[in-house]
């Protein structure tokens, strides 16, 4: 039950930007109610059992953790909030194997910049200039994004074309763009790029900005995951919530927002509960929103429909999770994060996407190389990742569903197997599959999408963050989450539910002044 009929701020979600925005927003005194669907915290960052196994649903690693000593930013967010998190680090960044003729690789990667370059020195014999290039040109882009950040909308021209001529003249380049302009080798380029995957997009299309950002943080501060999966993340962030004096309303959907006049007036939820408040903050996509939330509909900004119709829904996740009954050393699982691809023609990786004949390409965790005591003695667990695009499953009938979701797990663990000369199959204790249907179901998320929105050039974070108060078309609605402006992956849901808890507050104090 809810305590009141009228919050400062009510937070649609509690996936991840919704719980940091919540938390934020209550922390700053904000009478906040934060509503999800489900009966408990995080949406993709939670935790499930299976057999003796409590298995991680879907983050692989956070880029901008940092250690103790060098805290990236979602690393503060999380202290100044006061979370009380048991954060891992991953030993190493990647272990690339590219399997096709003529492309074969096999490399494990280091975190560290002089250790990066050291190592692609040892694989790429005369490497060295080229690559240190690369991380100088990765360093520009990211001091400069920070400093955008840090400017709050109104930089110096004149400093940025001082300081940071490269990344103004990258900023709207795709990733092959800037690397063909570098002249980069092409095996240089190969093992630079395996973290593409984490984009969704082929790396004719990434935004190089948005590239650089990742890999550096990656390259500088290394990766780290919770001890106790995202789901203590999750909890975390709960509890601060209530701490700061939130509420939270669970097992409750929100199904209209009321609008009048372009003006937010509050929500009405499954319950027929109605609910007023001036401002939302939604961690449901705004495909979610604009399409089936707003009421009345007619209040639907036209604008809105455009943007929904232009922009291009990111994959979708496809995840296997494996209990084996044997440890990591007996398999000879020396490695936590794989990347296994047939080639590094990454156009082909996503046009492969867009069927389910045979996945080609897959992102897989052995946890118990970062914690040894993940899963019960004499034991391991893995998860492998693919990725499918568009409407690739929408011609799977009902009666074939868990037939078609078996061939293809089937056929992504023949592929490592295959790939690596690492047998599992025979050790396998617990399997749970999951699809695009099921993210959905979960979670609410469009089509199952796991990234929100593709990243193209036009619509990355640059352009995203830019427009930001441009894309506030309904009065008190503001968006978080991995569809919003800080684009996709858990770091930026994070810091796009923070900064859109802060603007929510500037919009109160501004309104209470002009009032």
């Amino acid at each position: 039950m809810v305590k009141s009929h009228f919050y400062d701020a009510i937070i649609i979600g509690a996936g991840n930007g919704g719980l940091v925005a919540a938390a934020v927003a209550a922390k700053q005194g904000l009478k906040v109610l934060l509503i999800e669907q489900h009966n408990l915290p995080g949406g993709f960052a939670s935790s499930f059992v299976r057999g003796r196994f409590e298995f991680e649903p879907a983050l692989h690693e956070l880029c901008d953790i940092g250690p103790a000593d060098n805290l990236g930013n979602s690393g503060k967010l999380f202290k100044d909030l006061g979370t009380e998190i048991e954060w891992c680090s991953v030993p190493d960044a990647y272990r690339l194997i590219v399997t096709g003729k003529g492309e074969e690789i096999d490399v494990t990667m280091p975190f560290g910049e002089k250790e990066f370059i050291d190592k692609m020195e040892e694989y790429v014999p005369g490497s060295r200039a080229k690559t240190e290039e690369f991380f100088a040109l990765c360093n520009e882009v990211n001091s400069a994004l920070t400093y955008l950040a840090e400017s709050k909308g109104n930089p110096n021209k004149k400093k940025l074309i001082k300081e940071f001529p490269n990344f103004l003249r990258t900023a709207t380049y795709s990733l092959d763009r800037v690397e063909k302009a570098m002249k980069l080798p092409e095996d240089i380029k190969r093992i630079l790029n395996a973290y593409w995957c984490y984009l969704g997009i082929s790396t004719d299309r990434i935004n190089f900005p948005l590239f650089a950002t990742m890999f550096i943080k990656y390259m500088q501060r290394g990766a780290y995951v919770a001890k106790n999966r995202s789901h203590e993340i999750s909890s975390a962030l709960e509890e601060r919530i209530r701490h700061f004096g939130g509420e939270i309303l669970y097992n409750t959907k929100v199904e209209k927002i009321l609008v009048k006049d372009g003006e937010v007036q509050g929500v009405i939820t499954d319950s027929g509960i109605e609910i007023a408040c001036k401002h939302i903050i939604s961690n449901a996509s705004p495909h979610v929103v604009y399409s089936s939330m707003i009421h009345p509909a007619d209040d639907v900004p036209e604008f809105a429909k455009k943007s929904l119709n232009a922009r291009r829904v990111a994959p979708s996740g496809f995840c296997i999770y494996l209990g084996l009954n044997k440890t990591k050393e007996e398999l000879g699982l020396k490695d936590y994060s794989y990347f296994v691809y047939p080639t590094m023609d990454t156009s082909k990786l996503y046009e492969s996407m867009k069927s389910r004949v045979n996945p080609l390409l897959q992102a897989t965790v052995c946890l118990n190389n970062v914690i040894p005591d993940c899963s019960p003695k004499g034991t391991c667990i893995m998860s492998f990742t693919t990725l499918f695009a568009e409407n690739s499953w929408d011609d799977v009938k009902p009666e074939d569903y868990f037939r078609e979701k078996t061939r293809i797990a089937q056929n992504m663990i023949d592929y490592f197997e295959k790939s690596t000369g690492i047998k599992i199959k025979d050790s396998i204790e617990e399997i749970e599959i999951a699809t695009p249907i099921t993210f959905a179901h979960y979670t609410g998320s469009f089509r199952g999408s796991i990234y929100g929105y593709e990243t193209d050039s036009w619509d990355s974070v640059l352009p995203r963050m830019m427009m930001m108060e441009s894309d506030v078309l309904i009065k008190g609605l503001r968006f978080a989450g991995g569809a919003a402006f800080r684009t996709l992956g858990y770091g930026s849901a994070y810091l796009s539910g923070e900064t859109s808890a802060l603007l929510t507050i500037k919009d109160i104090k501004e309104g209470k002044q002009n009032g």
